[in-house]
């Protein structure tokens, strides 16, 4: 069975004898590039070296999807029983987490992270049963696709197609306390799949013409390891500032402003771009709204005040805080905010607004890098968020 080499693998007890957080649980995530990279086999191997080892362990959640080597692997591993619950008349299985609570494992192996649960579920995400459980102690082990981090969003989108609905907040994924790499090369993914080991052969053919294309996946295997060497980066990098402050937590020295359009369906990938411009330079970052008189909530479409609240959401998502300000002058209101809060880098996108409204109006961006002399303004070149694998 496929999976990460003996090199990079770390040693089950490396995640148990990390420096303890308090009561909460630790946390660690396999990530991959695609189904079929030996995640979930992974996970379990490593549930009977750690059982082996002494450690309590139970499966709270594992998905097989039928394959063979990975439901031999379950072996005699404990299974807490899932939730049965009925949801218009049918009655599915998920993951009971207060059965887990009751039980008190030291470890607990849950896999697809990125799941949507059942209606009538305690929680409405998997990642939010994972939070439950972290923080009453318990430590988690758990899984998912590189597709599935939910500021990789775009991105995955212009390489596979594919929109991907089901993701996890980035906030999450930078808790955790370890993040580890799953991947097989192309051509070992591609031979699984012809052999009926990922999904049924009936499926094979449209799956290696689409999906598992070459040139997809290697994206994708770039994409997991550059998250992966991300979560790295950070650690240390957290780890060594705790050192040199003696044991506290540095001061912030960094704080990013990004502006939420007027126009709010092109403030997703914006939010998407800040968040990973505020994780590499380990920044504070708030994400600002302007209100002015003429787009008031009272005359903007109902359709773009439920996307701007969507937009919201997903900047809190991102760890954004987010603002909300009335102003007739954005670029006077945002630079204002701006001094007061200390912001040290703003970030807004191009205007796609048509020549007319620019001149009666303003152009926003033009205005900040012209008035702002005190602080660094970045003009993203577009609205897609797509980075570069």
């Amino acid at each position: 069975m496929a999976s990460i080499s003996d090199e990079r693998r770390p040693e089950p007890e490396s995640f148990l004898d990390l420096e303890p957080r308090g009561q909460k649980g630790r946390l660690k995530i396999y990530i991959g590039p695609a189904a079929g990279v030996g995640k979930t086999y992974r996970m379990l191997e490593e549930a009977h070296e750690l059982r082996d080892r002494g450690v309590d362990v139970v499966l709270g959640f594992i998905e097989t999807h039928g394959r063979v080597e990975t439901d031999r692997k379950v072996g005699d591993l404990e299974i807490v029983p899932r939730r049965r619950i009925s949801y218009r008349g049918v009655e599915l299985e998920e993951m009971d987490v207060d059965a887990i609570l009751a039980r008190r494992p030291e470890v607990v192996i849950v896999d697809e992270l990125a799941h949507t649960n059942v209606p009538g579920s305690k929680h409405e995400r998997r990642y939010q049963d994972v939070e439950e459980l972290v923080q009453a102690g318990i430590n988690v082990i758990t899984a998912l696709n590189i597709q599935h981090i939910e500021s990789l969003g775009p991105l995955m989108k212009r390489v596979t197609g594919i929109e991907v609905r089901e993701t996890v907040p980035d906030t999450f994924i930078a808790r955790a306390d370890q993040v580890v790499d799953v991947d097989v090369s192309v051509e070992a993914l591609r031979e699984r799949l012809r052999q009926g080991k990922i999904y049924p052969l009936h499926q094979v053919e449209q799956a290696l013409r689409n999906f598992f294309k070459p040139s997809n996946l290697a994206s994708l295997r770039e994409a997991a390891l550059r998250e992966v060497a991300r979560g790295l980066t950070r650690q240390r990098r957290d780890a060594e500032a705790v050192k040199r402050e003696g044991g506290l937590r540095p001061r912030v020295v960094e704080r990013i402003m990004v502006g939420l359009s007027s126009n709010p369906a092109e403030s997703g990938g914006l939010l998407r771009k800040a968040s990973r411009i505020a994780e590499q330079l380990s920044a504070d970052w708030y994400a600002v709204h302007i209100e002015t008189p003429s787009e008031s909530v009272k005359k903007i479409r109902t359709r773009d005040f439920v996307t701007l609240l969507d937009n919201i959401n997903l900047a809190g998502d991102l760890g954004a805080e987010t603002v909300w300000l009335q102003s007739s002058d954005v670029v006077k209101a945002m630079l204002e905010y701006a001094r007061d809060n200390g912001i040290t880098r703003i970030i807004v996108g191009r205007t796609h607004q048509p020549w007319w409204r620019r001149m009666l109006r303003g152009n926003v961006p033009m205005r900040l890098l012209k008035e702002a002399r005190d602080i660094d303004v970045e003009i993203v070149a577009d609205y897609t968020g797509e980075e570069q694998p």
